[in-house]
């Protein structure tokens, strides 16, 4: 039989999970070795060196391709991918069609005739047309219509590191510019758009900045207005259902006295059964409004209580931010770590797309690197790697942000923590909770892969798939989707267990469980009023941002111009506020659960003293924890040399 488990915060560190640590170490040794193949291979080079339709990569000497005609030659001195027909793009595989070539010079000029190719290539010794064709008989030769480029040849410059030949006017890309920008049917309404982010970058910035700060300071005054914003909610909630459920009652009782007079005799008998429906119609609504209405009224009677629970973590979570000002920082350091870790993903994706043995396409004829045999199991690996170590950086910054909490929380004299408790709890996760973090960010990925495969599959056969079939993957992937918030949640939890006991992911797991179900109503109303307070207030950040534009914009008498700037401002502002305040959502759950276990084992006596703030013991109303008139002792700092007793009656 197992024995009961005590809660034990900060007292033994141990390393957790370290199967799983040992796990994702080697899986992030195969990410690498993925790179170091498509570097060795030739992928890495071909990629940023380019290479022309025979399989040679431009800038090096190459070796000689079994069954490739003109491969292995030597482009020592062609240092530029130049494509015949730069405007041949395939919109639905997204890459050019056209014949490539390495040369020594891009054309700085356009050239209209074969003449103005031949000279070209005697003045600059850059020929542009296949390398069996001889500069000088450019302008006879049969073979110039398909082996040489399409005319006029547009001026074009080389892209920086890539090495590519590319026009510099971007009107041949009218074509693939419409398929991508499918909502602008007039240029001139692209062009005043992009006219007006243009004129507006600065302000634009500003507004982004403004968004920022705005962000910081709302974590810090949510404390104060928290209160307001969740009666205001109350409120609302309860006015509006009251207000509904009367006019139900005002229309059933107009239909039951006025209904019938408006009824034309010669129709009488018809009229009179509609009208009876309608009658019926009306009673059950409000019926069932005035059911709602009374179970409404009753849960805010008996959940009052806990929703001052949810305005005392929301006031402690502003004290944390205060205490721990470098909470604010890590949206930045978590976007960072993405950004660099997705940069990496998107290059070695790159590479694996020249890496392989060269194949001619039965299409085009040109030669292509391609993977074959189990070597195209790298992408998938690949893939699975960007889902993973994405979740991997998410889970690190749930338990850095847990591991300060949980040091805030259960450090009675706050002069005594650490000086930054932040390095703190990084350094804690580096030394013994890795394991802990990938094994849950490794359940994530179990489910969000299947999700989306199947939203890769429903996007696949949009159009043709029955009515049936569409039903039951989107019934799939809102189930799997369902399933993976509940899981993040749980996850969260689990890693703020981790922070107090230093178990394992699956102890853990099922130590927070058990905490959340038996604190089931007051989970239910902080995360139901708590997230539509934190809405609120990206709504605030997002509104306060958007009239800043409307005023700085003013100048512009053209109103359309306005239009991308303040999308662009609005849309980052929203993912700034959502990026600060799901930290402070974080802070506010692992205050939750300590609060939760902290009134499970303490109960305010000589040796059981709280360890929460004075003022969550007031306005969360611990008594209902605690045995009637017990002298409660909150946590107090030691450099006051005396406790503040608080005494609770039985009718407060």
């Amino acid at each position: 039989q197992r024995t009961k488990r005590e809660w034990r915060p900060l007292e033994d560190r141990s390393c957790t999970d370290l199967p799983w640590f040992l796990l994702f170490t080697v899986f992030c040794v195969g990410m690498g070795a993925i790179c170091g193949f498509t570097v060795v291979t030739g992928g890495a080079g071909r990629l940023i060196f380019g290479y022309d339709s025979y399989g040679n990569t431009c800038g090096q000497r190459n070796e000689q391709i079994e069954g490739v005609r003109l491969s292995g030659l030597d482009h020592t001195d062609r240092k530029f991918v130049f494509f015949l027909d730069p405007c041949n793009i395939d919109i639905i595989q997204r890459k050019i069609k056209s014949m490539a070539l390495c040369v020594s010079l891009c054309p700085t000029e356009e050239l209209k005739t074969h003449q103005d190719l031949k000279r070209f290539a005697m003045l600059n010794g850059s020929e542009l047309c296949s390398y069996e064709l001889a500069a000088h008989k450019y302008p006879n030769l049969p073979e110039r219509f398909s082996k040489c480029p399409k005319l006029p040849v547009p001026s074009s410059k080389p892209l920086p590191v890539f090495n590519r030949c590319t026009p510099v006017d971007i009107s041949c890309y009218a074509k693939f510019a419409e398929a991508v920008v499918t909502f602008v049917g007039d240029n001139s309404v692209l062009h005043r758009l992009i006219a007006g982010v243009a004129a507006s970058k600065e302000i634009i910035i500003g507004l982004c900045v403004l968004a920022l700060v705005l962000s910081m300071i709302l974590m810090v005054i949510i404390r104060y207005i928290s209160a307001v914003l969740v009666w205001i909610l109350t409120s609302l909630v309860v006015l509006g259902s009251l207000a509904g459920t009367s006019v139900l009652w005002w229309l059933y009782i107009d239909h039951r006295l006025y209904g019938n007079d408006t009824t034309p005799k010669e129709d009488m008998k018809e009229g009179l059964e509609v009208s009876r429906d309608s009658g019926q119609a009306l009673l059950v609504y409000a019926v069932a409004a005035t059911v709602f209405t009374i179970i409404l009224l009753l849960l805010m009677l008996f959940m009052r209580k806990r929703v001052a629970l949810t305005i005392a973590l929301f006031h402690v979570a502003g004290k944390v931010f205060i205490h721990l000002p470098l909470l604010t920082l890590q949206p930045f350091i978590t976007f960072l770590a993405l950004l660099l870790f997705w940069i990496y993903w998107i290059l070695v994706l790159l590479f694996l797309g020249t890496t392989g043995n060269p194949v001619q396409n039965e299409e085009t004829g040109l030669t292509e690197f391609r993977l074959t045999g189990p070597l195209q199991y790298l992408t998938w690996y690949h893939a699975v790697g960007l889902v993973w170590i994405s979740e991997f950086i998410l889970a690190c910054q749930q338990m850095t942000v847990a591991g300060a909490v949980v040091t805030y929380y259960f450090t009675r004299d706050k002069n005594r923590l650490p000086v930054t408790p932040i390095l703190s709890s990084v350094l804690r996760l580096v030394r013994y909770h890795l394991g802990t973090v990938a094994k849950g960010s490794f359940i994530i990925t179990l489910v969000k892969i299947p999700r989306l495969i199947l939203m890769y599959i429903h996007n696949q056969l949009k159009g043709k798939e029955n009515a049936c079939a569409r039903c039951l993957l989107k019934t799939c992937i809102c189930c799997l989707w369902c399933l993976e918030k509940c899981l993040n949640y749980l996850n969260q939890n689990a890693y703020a267990a981790t922070a107090i006991n230093s178990t394992g992911f699956c102890t853990s797991a099922r130590d927070a469980f058990v905490i959340l179900v038996e604190n089931a109503l007051r989970v239910a109303t902080i995360n139901a009023v708590g997230d539509f307070v934190l809405f609120l207030g990206k709504i605030l950040i997002v509104t306060s941002t958007a009239f800043a534009g409307v005023l700085l914009l003013n100048y512009q008498r053209d109103y359309a111009e306005w239009l991308l700037p303040l999308i662009i401002v609005c849309l980052f502002s929203f993912l700034v506020a959502h990026c600060f305040l799901s930290i402070f959502e974080i802070v506010v759950d692992v205050l939750f659960l300590c609060f939760a276990v902290d009134t499970k084992y303490n109960d305010g006596t000589p040796g059981k003293e709280f360890f929460m703030d004075k003022a969550l013991m007031v306005r969360s109303r611990v008594k209902e924890a605690v045995s009637e008139g017990a002298e409660m002792k909150p946590m107090v700092s030691d450099t006051q040399h005396e406790r503040v007793l608080l005494k609770i009656s039985p009718h407060q």
